[in-house]
């Protein structure tokens, strides 16, 4: 075996392999931190890039499973994005699309948690990158493509020039944040549709397609981040136990 091979195979191994579990104040740390900045409306305004980031990544993987053509995703200096998607307008393809978006955040979350409860932390931040550059080639302006840019180059350099204590510190906070993060948007949603700011939400829209009332679709939307954020916080507090 040359060299390179071996090189290569350690690298693989690295990232495949399991790492020890981080000590119980860095797990209990990124979770404050997540809280505070999902809480504080000057952290949650920039931070909240990252939630709408997998919200509308979940429309375009749900709507490129559902075989609808994927024409591009954008996202929004307000923290608002938009994905295009054609196919049949109606349908369980135009319903799954429509539905993934505010269940994403949250389920990519207990995702995470799950690899972090396998000690898995390298794999998790390698295939954040790989998940963020796919969406790279999808991003259709110019703010959405730089915010994406940086995201991945974050995640990279903690996995590649990152001690092992602060690879774990940023897995963590990231996980904490897309769990806790997840539930912030519902109520937001319900919040604007009360007052007449999202009359095309995503659960309208729903609404349309099924005949089931948007509220319906809200109370989903927070079940499944509700339920998310209580297994997630039960894997990832393990450490602690």
């Amino acid at each position: 075996m040359n060299a390179n091979d071996q090189t290569l195979g350690d690298l693989w191994n690295q990232v495949t392999g399991t790492q020890a579990a981080p000590p119980g104040w860095l797990v209990l740390a990124t979770g404050a931190a997540a809280l505070l900045t999902v809480l504080a409306r000057p952290l949650w305004h920039v931070a909240r890039n990252a939630v709408t980031i997998a919200h509308e990544g979940g429309h375009g993987l749900i709507a490129l499973v559902t075989g609808r053509k994927l024409a591009g995703i954008r996202l929004h200096s307000d923290t608002s994005g938009l994905t295009l998607s054609y196919g049949r307008p109606t349908g369980p393809g135009m319903v799954l699309t429509a539905a993934a978006g505010y269940t994403a955040p949250a389920l990519l979350g207990l995702g995470c948690a799950a690899l972090l409860a396998a000690d898995r932390i390298t794999l998790l931040l390698w295939l954040a990158i790989v998940l963020l550059l796919a969406l790279l080639l999808r991003i259709r302006n110019a703010f959405g493509f730089l915010t994406v840019l940086v995201a991945s180059g974050a995640f990279f350099l903690v996995s590649w020039f990152g001690s092992a204590e602060v690879q774990a510190g940023f897995a963590y906070l990231g996980c904490w944040f897309l769990l806790l993060g997840a539930v912030r948007p519902v109520l937001e949603l319900q919040h604007q549709r009360r007052i007449g700011w999202a009359r095309d939400s995503d659960a309208d829209q729903l609404a349309r397609l099924t005949h089931v009332p948007a509220l319906a679709w809200v109370t989903v939307f927070l079940l499944v981040a509700l339920a998310c954020l209580a297994l997630g916080a039960a894997w990832l507090l393990q450490p602690l136990q």
